[in-house]
């Protein structure tokens, strides 16, 4: 794959084509689990892993299935590969697999991983497709920790509390009291909060896309350095 076409990849899963700020995909677990960092980051890192081998599993037979079961199939590799990370979670980190429950295995269901596995890496070869499942798995653990941690940072003025349920014990001294005898502001920790600060993020998206719009059409407005427009009047001998 050539470095362009990786590069190309990479901008569109992290930002241009972002799952979660531009398809606008993948809403469930978004608002459902990212109440802490902690969450957000474990089921972020859940849905990269099914993102990234899925792909790669669809891309590795797509010569091989046939239009009647192509559907069905990308269903049963998905649903695999999450199983497979449900019993990880459960085996070494228990208490967040209690925590995030039914979101692991409603990974199946995110609009995201069958998107992508029938939109891109049916179509690509394997290289490419698992570079695919990765940005856009991390696009949207991007976006799922940084709502996590704006709606912890506001209901409970800290950042990074119980880092050790995913972490181990080294983790547990990770949290961070960024305001002192911080009483909480309920709503951001419930999902009226979670609503109103994607729509925040949203937004400071779509401000940015203008500004960057704005200021590449005046670099490609703008004149050559050096050069002048010249008007010249009268007879030239």
């Amino acid at each position: 794959m050539a470095a362009e076409e990786f590069k190309k990849i990479a901008v569109d899963g992290l930002w241009k084509n972002n799952p979660a700020l531009v398809q606008v995909l993948g809403l469930c677990p978004l608002l459902a689990v990212s109440g802490t960092v902690v969450n957000a980051l474990a089921l972020g890192l859940a849905t990269t892993g099914v993102l990234a081998l899925s792909n790669l599993a669809v891309s590795l037979i797509r010569n091989a299935t046939t239009e009647a079961i192509r559907l069905p199939t990308f269903v049963m590799i998905i649903a695999a590969f999450t199983t497979c990370i449900e019993f990880l979670m459960n085996a070494f980190t228990y208490e967040l697999y209690l925590i995030l429950g039914i979101f692991i295995p409603l990974i199946v269901t995110n609009c995201t991983v069958l998107g992508r596995a029938d939109a891109f890496a049916s179509k690509h070869p394997a290289p490419t497709a698992l570079w695919d499942g990765l940005m856009m798995g991390l696009g949207f653990t991007l976006v799922l920790v940084a709502l996590g941690a704006l709606r912890e940072l506001i209901g409970t003025g800290a950042l990074f509390a119980n880092m050790q349920l995913l972490f181990g014990e080294m983790a547990r001294g990770w949290k961070l009291e960024l305001i002192p005898d911080y009483r909480g502001f309920l709503i951001a920790i419930l999902p009226p909060g979670a609503f109103m600060l994607l729509g925040v993020l949203l937004a400071l998206k779509n401000i940015i896309d203008a500004r960057m719009e704005a200021a590449a059409k005046a670099r490609k407005g703008a004149p050559t350095a050096g050069s002048k427009r010249v008007r010249t009047t009268g007879n030239i001998s």
